[in-house]
């Protein structure tokens, strides 16, 4: 008799490139459960240092570095937690699907994106890396 069980289905990505990266204050690999660490990426988007943390805005013509991780669903409600993600569209944070390219494969990856509105006057990091940002800014 063949097996009418649904297929498996794949692993839920996100795309983290502020504090959720690795050696970043809210370190992705130090939460539960344990994310699996997919590859380094880059997505099309503008970095805004906002203090302690930055947000990105898709678009805009530059590129944010940052690194994908398989998760479980109850790591995407921590997550949403920590991004603050509530059902407002005040909210400070998008959560936003776009395909990221990683290791020569594209994967559709969760992306946390700032409400545009959070970033008007904030600056922006030129070279879209917020660990290298920070290391220079003390944060």
């Amino acid at each position: 008799m063949p097996d009418e069980s649904a297929p498996a289905r794949p692993p839920r990505c996100v795309f983290v490139y502020g504090t959720l990266r690795r050696g970043g204050s809210n370190d992705i690999t130090r939460l539960q459960p344990p994310p699996r660490f997919v590859g380094p990426a880059q997505v099309a988007g503008v970095l805004y240092h906002l203090g302690a943390y930055p947000g990105m805005v898709l678009g805009g013509g530059q590129w944010v570095q940052g690194e994908v991780y398989a998760i479980a669903p109850a790591l995407e409600s921590v997550l949403d937690a920590i991004e603050g993600l509530g059902e407002s569209p005040g909210d400070e944070y998008i959560r936003r699907e776009v395909a990221v390219p990683v290791l020569g494969r594209v994967l559709p990856c969760l992306v946390y994106e700032i409400n545009p509105r959070y970033v008007a006057s904030a600056p922006v990091i030129a070279h879209g890396d917020w660990l290298r940002a920070a290391e220079h800014s003390g944060f």
